[in-house]
This record gives C-alpha cells, sequence and structure tokens, in this order.
C-alpha cells in the first residue's frame, strides 16, 4: 500500500541528489492516491485546496494510470460536475454547473478559447495532474466563462532519476506505447522528456486515429534563490473518416432513427489532421524568506488541415423518410485552420505583517494574444459537393471526392487582452481570513470572419470576494464571489455578432480533512448567472459561402443553482478513493435546461489488499439524468402534422473497473474494462445532431519502472 507523503507547500530550497549545493525548488504538499492538496489554477497565492474559498477538484496522477485515462475528455468524465460532450468525434465540448466550460489554464497560466470546444486529442502523458476550480475564475482568467476553470500542470525534472515505460494494447486494435524518463544531468541541471505514440481503430465504421507526443522540459538552478524552466511539446492527431455533425436523430414524421451505434456519416476520403506546438519558459526567483517572483511566458500555435463531409436534411418539411430512409444530403468542404497564442504572466508575491496579523499578496500583469486564420473551399460546379444519399441505414461513406477549389471564404481575427491583476489573504482572526482581489481586463478584437466584422474594444473590472473561517483543526466554513465577461464571435440569425457574455459566480460550504487529514470533504452551495448567453438557434444559409451555417441568439439572464458534494482520498488503510455528486436547476431558457444534465454522479474507488498487497481492483460509476432536445414539429406530408418533435436520452449510468499486479519492483500489468455493462447512450444533445457512446472495451497495459 502506498504511504502517505507530504512536503510543505510553497517555495523551499532542498539539496539535489547529487550535490550539497542548495537550489530552488518549487514544490507543493503533495499527497499519494486521490487527494492532492494544493493547488495552482484558483489563485497566485500560497493556498492550499482547503484554505481556498472555492472548490477545487484534483485527477491525480495516480487515478490517470489507475484506469488508463490517456486524453483530456476521458480523465474529465472521472472528474466532480464536469460534462463531457462529445459532440463529434474531433471536437468535445465542456460545461459545468450548467454552462460551457471555456476556460484552460496550464501551469496556471490562462488560454482562453473563443469556440469552447475542445479540437483533436489532448494526451494526459504531459500532465502530472488536472485541476479544476469550480465557478468563476475572475482574478487568474478574467475573461471566459463562470462555470469552471481546467488548469493542466505539466511534468516537471525529478530530484531522482526515474524511467517509466509502457505499452498498452485493446479494442479495436489500438496499441499505445509510453515512455517518461528524467534525469538529473550535473547539480544545476535536470531534465526529462516523454513521448508517447498511439493509434487505434473504433467502433464507427471506417474511423481511425494516429497520435504522437513529444515533450522536453529542463530546469535550471543557477543559484538558491533561482529556477529557470524551458519546455517544449509538440502532438500530432490524424483521424480519417471523423464525423463532421453527427447523426440526424428523428425521422420527418418525428419517430426516433436509432441507428446502430456504429454509424458514421462521414466519408471514406475525409479527414481531419490536428498540430500542436507549445513552447514555455518560467522564471522562479525568492528575493528572501517572504517574497518571491515569477515571470511565465508561453507560445502556442494549432494547425488543423481538414477535409470534411456533413450530412442534413434537404427538405426540412418533408424531412428523413421514415419508409426509404431518403432525404439526406451531403455537404462537404476543404477546411484549414491556423492560430497562434502568446501568454504572458508577470506576479510578485509575498507576506507581510501588520496589525500584529501576518497576511498574503500576490499583484501582477498579463498579456495574451490570440491571432487565428481560417478558411474555407467548396464545390458548387461539380455536383459532389452536395451529392443526395442513399437510405441512411444503406450508406458506406463511399460519396466520390469532390473538387474543393470553389467559394473560398475566410476569416483573419486578432484578439489582445491586457490586465493588471491583484489579490490579498488577510487575516482577520486567529481563525478568520479575507480574501479580497480584483482584475482589470483590456480586450480588443480585430478582423474579419467570413463577411462579418469583428471589431471590439472593451475594458471590465473583475471583483473577487473571499472568505474563509475555521470551525476546527479540521472544518472550514467559506464563501466566495466572482465575474466574467466575454466577447463572443457566435452570430445570430443576421449573421451579426452576439453581445458580450457576462457571469455572475457567487459559492458558499463547507470543507472538512477526514481519516486523520488523508482526505478532504467539500460541500458548495453555488448560483451562477450569465447574460447573452449564446444558444443554438438553427441554421441559415451564408451568403457569401452559399452553404448552411449553425447561427445562436442572445439569452438574458440564464442562472443555475445547486449542490456539490465531494469526499476524495485515503478512505481506509487499503481504500483509496473519490466520490462526488452534483444537483442544480436552470432558469431562463428551457431548451438549456433540457439538454443539459442536472444531475451527475462520479464515483472512483480503489483497493489494495492487505494479505496480497501486489494485487489493486478498482472501480468507477458515472451517471447522469435524462435529457431531451426540442428539435421541432412534424411536417405537413405526415398525418401528425404539427406535433412536437423531441430527442431523448433517459438517464443511464457506466461501470468502468480495473485490476493491476506488482510483479515485482520494476514490472507491473494492468486491465481495464470500460462501459462494463454495455450501455447505450448518445454522448450528448447539446447540438440538433449526436451519436452514440463506445460499446464496452478492453485494454492490457505493461509498465516497467526503473
Amino acid at each position: 500500500m502506498a504511504k502517505l507523503n507530504c512536503l510543505p507547500l510553497g517555495l523551499v530550497l532542498v539539496a539535489p541528489a547529487q550535490a550539497d549545493v542548495e537550489r530552488l525548488e518549487i514544490n507543493g504538499q503533495r499527497r499519494s492516491g486521490y487527494l492532492v492538496a494544493e493547488q495552482q489554477g484558483a489563485s497566485w497565492l500560497a493556498l492550499t485546496i482547503q484554505q481556498t474559498p472555492q472548490t477545487v477538484t484534483v485527477i491525480s496522477a495516480e487515478k490517470l494510470q489507475d484506469f488508463a485515462l490517456n486524453d483530456l475528455q476521458s480523465a474529465l468524465e472521472y472528474s466532480a460536475t464536469v460534462n463531457v460532450e462529445q459532440v463529434e468525434t474531433e471536437r468535445t465540448a465542456l460545461s459545468s454547473r450548467g454552462f460551457k466550460l471555456t476556460n484552460r489554464q496550464i501551469d496556471g497560466l490562462g488560454l482562453n478559447h473563443d469556440y469552447g470546444t475542445t479540437t483533436g486529442r489532448i494526451d494526459t502523458a504531459l500532465f502530472e495532474r488536472i485541476e479544476l476550480v469550480h465557478g468563476a475564475n475572475g482574478v487568474m482568467t478574467g475573461v471566459g466563462s463562470p462555470a469552471a476553470t481546467v488548469n493542466m500542470v505539466r511534468k516537471k525534472p525529478t530530484s531522482t532519476a526515474q524511467t517509466n515505460m509502457t505499452t498498452q494494447v485493446g479494442s479495436w486494435q489500438s496499441q499505445r506505447i509510453e515512455a517518461d524518463i528524467s534525469r538529473v544531468l550535473t547539480d544545476s541541471l535536470r531534465a526529462r522528456t516523454v513521448m508517447v505514440m498511439e493509434q487505434r481503430q473504433s467502433y464507427l465504421d471506417r474511423y481511425a486515429n494516429r497520435s504522437k507526443l513529444g515533450y522536453v522540459v529542463m530546469d535550471y538552478a543557477p543559484n538558491s534563490s533561482n529556477l529557470v524552466t524551458i519546455g517544449h511539446s509538440i502532438q500530432r492527431s490524424d483521424s480519417d473518416s471523423p464525423l463532421w455533425g453527427a447523426l440526424t436523430l428523428y425521422y420527418g414524421d418525428g419517430t426516433p432513427t436509432q441507428l446502430p451505434r456504429n454509424t458514421n456519416m462521414a466519408t471514406d476520403w475525409s479527414y481531419w489532421d490536428t498540430l500542436n506546438r507549445s513552447s514555455f519558459i518560467v522564471i522562479d526567483s525568492q528575493f528572501n524568506p517572504q517574497w518571491s517572483a515569477r515571470i511565465a511566458y508561453q507560445h502556442s500555435t494549432t494547425d488543423e488541415q481538414s477535409q470534411l463531409f456533413y450530412t442534413y436534411v434537404a427538405d426540412a418539411d418533408r424531412g428523413l423518410d421514415p419508409i426509404t430512409g431518403l432525404g439526406l444530403v451531403g455537404y462537404a468542404s476543404d477546411y484549414d485552420y491556423n492560430d497562434q497564442h502568446d501568454a504572458l504572466d508577470i506576479v510578485v508575491k509575498g507576506r507581510y505583517q501588520a496589525f500584529a496579523k501576518q497576511h498574503q499578496v500576490a499583484f501582477g500583469v498579463s498579456y495574451a494574444r490570440l491571432d487565428y486564420r481560417d478558411r474555407s473551399l467548396y464545390d458548387f460546379s461539380s455536383g459532389l459537393g452536395f451529392p443526395s444519399l442513399p437510405a441512411v441505414t444503406a450508406w458506406q461513406g463511399d460519396s466520390p471526392r469532390p473538387n474543393l477549389i470553389e467559394g473560398l471564404a475566410c476569416s483573419d481575427i486578432d484578439t489582445d487582452q491586457r490586465a493588471v491583476f491583484g489579490q490579498s489573504r488577510l487575516q482577520l482572526t486567529d481563525k478568520g481570513y479575507l480574501l479580497i482581489g480584483g482584475r482589470l481586463n483590456h480586450f480588443t478584437a480585430t478582423g474579419n470572419g467570413y463577411g462579418v466584422v469583428h471589431q471590439r474594444d472593451e475594458q471590465r473590472f473583475i471583483p473577487y470576494f473571499g472568505a474563509t473561517y475555521k470551525l476546527t483543526e479540521s472544518s472550514t466554513v467559506y464563501g466566495s464571489y466572482t465575474e466574467t465577461f466575454k466577447a463572443q464571435n457566435l452570430r445570430d440569425r443576421s449573421l451579426q455578432l452576439l453581445p458580450a457574455l457576462t457571469g455572475e459566480s457567487a459559492e458558499v460550504g463547507i470543507k472538512s480533512a477526514l481519516f486523520d487529514d488523508n482526505a478532504l470533504l467539500s460541500v458548495a452551495y453555488f448560483q451562477i448567472t450569465q447574460r447573452h448567453l449564446g444558444v443554438s438557434d438553427g441554421t441559415v444559409i451564408n451568403p457569401l459561402t452559399e452553404a448552411p451555417e449553425p447561427v445562436y441568439r442572445a439569452v438574458d439572464g440564464i442562472t443555475s443553482r445547486g449542490i456539490e458534494v465531494e469526499l476524495s482520498g485515503q478512505l481506509s488503510a487499503a481504500l483509496h478513493g473519490s466520490i462526488a455528486a452534483t444537483s442544480f436547476t436552470i432558469r431562463g431558457d428551457e431548451m438549456v435546461a433540457n439538454y443539459t444534465p442536472k444531475n451527475l454522479f462520479r464515483g472512483t474507488l480503489s483497493y489494495q489488499f492487505s494479505q496480497l498487497p501486489e494485487l489493486k481492483v478498482g472501480i468507477n460509476l458515472l451517471w447522469q439524468d435524462r435529457i431531451s432536445r426540442f428539435q421541432g414539429v412534424v411536417g405537413s406530408p405526415y398525418s401528425n402534422a404539427g406535433e412536437a418533435i423531441i430527442s431523448q436520452q433517459g438517464g443511464y449510468s457506466r461501470v468502468n473497473v480495473m485490476a493491476s499486479y506488482q510483479l515485482n519492483q520494476q514490472v507491473s500489468i494492468s486491465l481495464n474494462a470500460n462501459n462494463l455493462f454495455d450501455t447505450t447512450y448518445l454522448n450528448s444533445l447539446l447540438w440538433s445532431q449526436a451519436y452514440y457512446g463506445a460499446p464496452r472495451n478492453l485494454s492490457a497495459s505493461l509498465r516497467l519502472q526503473f
């Protein structure tokens, strides 16, 4: 059984393994198993999760390894409150507390994503852990959604040499090789590299993916007061026959299509390739025991190349014929996307004495720039760009490749965000603390996207208030309030941009350390209000491209209220776990309320046998309640014309299990089974189209550690 290990939070001086020279180490209070006490994503201040006046969930390295959570989407499914909506094979939308989750950080450096979807496959081999800050994260990000923030903490060099090699095989001919090597090169220089190669087929007809990851990071300590960390990662994800859009869920008379789970509307020639590069440098300096500074800069690029095939109903009144299965047409496009993201944070933090109490403060400046270009090409002349399809049940993806050289349409948009921020934790009494701060954001956008001018110049102050009070040595009550705002690039039915999205987030709760401080229980009540939220409003024909385009409407005053309960850590000598439940209501828009699961449960337990400590077994249960989506009304050709068409997904659960065995000190094997009881379910009803989640699947891993 792994033993509890703790390191003091903050900046500490330790001696490297091969020398007597002190060097600066950036450490935190870490614990084995499923409990992590530190956080980087919620505050610049040196606060533990229990001291933070917001709910913070951490997906630990051990949980990632136990359940073979090899990509970000899979990992977040195991996290409290996050609803992972796999809307297409290559695009994933995340939501939390009822709203779209658009905020992402890496090592605490904010990376807001305009569209709110993640494209391609983000491999978790890059990360030591994944943090989730629930609710708005005003001081750290400012711009974005008040739902939550995902902070991914990269792996860093270790103080001793280590080598980890993993091979994995699984269902649908999946194969994966992963290497993670860390070395101490000199007294002051360390390095770590991570490499991954993976390829897999799929339960979906024709779909396949190949991905590669390379990551190198080094840290250099010129003296005991400074540490420079520099790294670069590159990840490629290439997919054959990916879904663009998904399955039509209903026939013209309103009856559900209920197509087989393996149905894929992509063609055999379509593809979607994504290349992500990221370089970063972080300089940490310790001026004295009370004061330190950090300069962090990241440059990242995304390149997407694709030829895609979307299917939709040609005649909205007649719809998809329930007898013949005819009525779909295709829509082919050659689409390229490129972006460049630069982010810089400079922060100074420290402790000071005032009124016979010790306080903390952090302040700094932030700069972020996102420039993106994309272009689309179509085929309007050959007849292959918008072909009529055979019966949906007979589709084999064999539509001829079109000549995608016409109808050039593009966007060229630059966004810029500058901010100054500050935050202080004031000790009012021996047990009571007040956390106050704010962020002044200046956001600009210029450019043109598919015939629409993107011109924004907005400035907003984002306040933050929080308070904590220690009821006992193990229990703390808290409350917090903050805001966010975000300029949207969504367009309405007139193809005009929606107004800026604003959000307000309030939360009160209690956090208690249990089982000799080996586990943490969090209970929170929250309320979030979003104004000008963009929700789906169907499609219109873009006169520039002559192709259908999704459009949105701005809804004012959508509010979610609810509770979250989470218990994570070591529950007994042999049992580790994380158990979380979320329940909330949504007011202000019926469509949003209907397609959002409002009750979620996530439970993960692992058990290590005392009589056979080499053996560990685990189980994970994911449950959500029913969702539905109003799709329109039955058209005039049918006897039930005018009836509402509603797509539904009943409440469902999935069970995943694992078992691992330590053959000796260096070698272990593990088995994983996902969706053990082969539940059939739609991945999402966020959009009018959807596809089914993966059936039962298995994997086996061999791991070498030395």
